[in-house]
């Protein structure tokens, strides 16, 4: 074996980690790629993304979104496309251990749809329908140009969970994000998520068995083999006593929604939810419903550690709840700053709050933005010991109130995108807690026509601002807003749609990762003979 072979062997392990499979091929002499020392950095040529059932409300209007920014050094002609997942059981069977297969319903309305379906992936746009029978194989929405983003509409209860893969040209990049507008109910409001890369460990504070509240944990298994997977649940007093949270079979390519009071009698405002694989691999992400208060998706935290930013709290936030958690069994203090546009500053009365080993607690934060933008930076007094974090955030007057969830988020390392974006409606936020930052933001076309529109700003040291984004120029449809960092200290971003209904003021926010779209491959001159041995 060359040194070559064990250069790019390095390379595609440390793809894996990131995106869970993927492939990378050897840097070609005439290729555009990038150097740092000894290492390329090529684009992922291989990737994949899960995206949960949208809702359980016959009044659910979702539109799936799938984009792939134009990538310098990405070649093949590649696909990216997202299919139905079979639907295990039912909501309310919502256990693990049902009985109603996706295989053995709506196979007569899919195959009614059948020639349609067709035409829509062609062509990139459609609508989705069912998820469960016949038309599995067939793509939900299936990308056409990277930098053209795309979008397929799905109505009620029906619009299934999907799962998706994208190569060659479309892998370095790409996002999927599901945006639902439930008119009335419980969780009536707009629920946003960004569909995620499978994975074997999540963290979930702020999810709930209250009375008034309805969440959902939906596991999505994207292999050819069943995952098994184990749902912790940590409340104020520590881990709550579960009846069927463990050995959870999710089926091949099948999404299954698992409501959490199934898992427990205990009722508790404030829950950690900690999802552990056993085997295989799943995606996951919490639905949490209110009867009174709307609802929305609560992504998964990042990985615990002693220093956390939420970014994004809307500036008109009449309510900020804080949820803590840590994993161990050491008490830890959290010193806690607000990242405003003038700087850090502490909020009064919430300096310093403690949090127990292994037990849930919650914070009431009050309108900490009061009128401007904010995000939360939490460091622990202790780095050693891990936390994980998430804020409830509450927009509107009482009786007309909307709720949103922001998670601790992973850092803007090179590139993240926002998907489902408009004119109007759209906030931007970007906070660099320790230095100032420049970043660029790219308007992409729109899914109907535009041109795409590019602008670079400055994001000082401490400060939170709400970027006014560029909009594409003749811009039909929705477009994608791509942030990338130009140099300077690490950012953390987020991105808010909001509407008015009613009164009620609709509102969803997702945190905007880095999409892991580059990978450092080893230099093949680099000596690796070490793993010869």
């Amino acid at each position: 074996m060359n040194r070559t072979t064990l250069s790019l062997i390095a390379g595609a392990t440390a793809l894996a980690a990131v995106t869970g499979f993927a492939a990378v091929s050897a840097p070609d002499s005439g290729s555009a790629t990038e150097r740092t020392g000894a290492a390329a950095t090529l684009p992922v040529e291989r990737t994949g993304l899960l995206c949960p059932r949208p809702s359980i409300s016959d009044l659910a209007e979702t539109t799936y979104t799938s984009f792939t920014p134009v990538t310098r050094g990405a070649e093949g002609e590649g696909t990216a496309a997202l299919r139905s997942a079979a639907e295990q059981s039912a909501p309310d069977d919502a256990t693990g251990k049902g009985e109603k297969d996706g295989d053995q319903a709506g196979d007569g309305e899919q195959e009614k749809d059948g020639e349609k379906g067709d035409k829509d992936a062609e062509d990139g746009e459609g609508s989705a329908k069912g998820g469960k029978g016949g038309t599995a194989d067939k793509p939900v929405l299936q990308l056409r140009e990277p930098g053209q983003p795309v979008t397929a509409d799905a109505s009620g209860a029906e619009a299934p969970a999907l799962i998706g893969t994208a190569d060659g040209r479309f892998a370095s990049g790409w996002t999927a994000q599901q945006t639902t507008e439930v008119a009335a109910g419980t969780g009536r409001g707009l629920q946003g998520v960004a569909c995620t890369a499978a994975d074997t460990q999540f963290w979930f504070p702020g999810a709930s068995t209250d009375d008034s509240r309805t969440d959902y944990v939906h596991l999505t298994n994207p292999d050819d083999s069943a995952a098994v997977v184990d749902i912790e649940l940590y409340g104020k007093n520590g881990a709550l006593k579960t009846t069927v949270g463990e050995g959870i079979t999710v089926k091949p390519r099948s999404a299954e929604p698992v409501l959490l009071s199934t898992l427990t009698d205990e009722k508790q405002t404030d829950v950690t939810v900690h999802v552990v694989v056993r085997s295989g691999r799943v995606g996951a992400a919490v639905q949490a419903l209110d009867d009174e208060l709307g609802g929305d998706w609560l992504p998964a935290s990042a990985d615990p550690s002693g220093s956390l930013v939420m970014p994004g709290i809307p500036k008109d936030a009449t309510g900020v709840r804080l949820i803590a958690f840590t994993p161990g069994d050491s008490d830890v203090d959290l010193k806690v700053r607000l990242a405003s546009p003038s700087g850090l500053i502490t909020p009064a009365g919430n300096e310093t709050l403690h949090v127990k080993g292994g037990m849930t607690t919650g914070f009431d934060l009050g309108d900490l933005t009061r009128g401007e933008a904010g995000s939360l930076v939490l460091t622990a007094s202790d780095r050693s010991v891990p936390v994980v974090a998430a804020v409830r955030v509450l927009r509107g007057k009482e009786g007309k109130q909307e709720t949103a969830f922001i998670p601790a988020a992973r850092p803007v390392e090179t590139r993240a995108t926002a998907l489902d974006n408009t004119a109007k409606g759209t906030t931007l936020s970007v906070t660099s807690p320790e230095g100032t930052a420049e970043i660029k933001v790219t308007a992409s076309a729109g899914t109907k026509g535009g041109t795409p529109a590019t602008k670079t700003y400055t994001v000082k040291s401490g400060t939170t601002q709400d970027i006014q984004a560029p909009v594409p120029a003749g811009v039909k449809g929705t477009y994608a807003l791509t942030v990338e960092p130009q140099g300077g200290a690490t950012v953390y971003a987020s991105r808010t749609l909001s509407s008015t209904e009613g009164g009620v003021p609709f509102f969803t926010v997702q945190p905007l990762p880095d999409d892991r779209g580059m990978v450092a491959v080893p230099d093949a001159s680099e000596d690796l003979s070490v793993l010869q041995r």
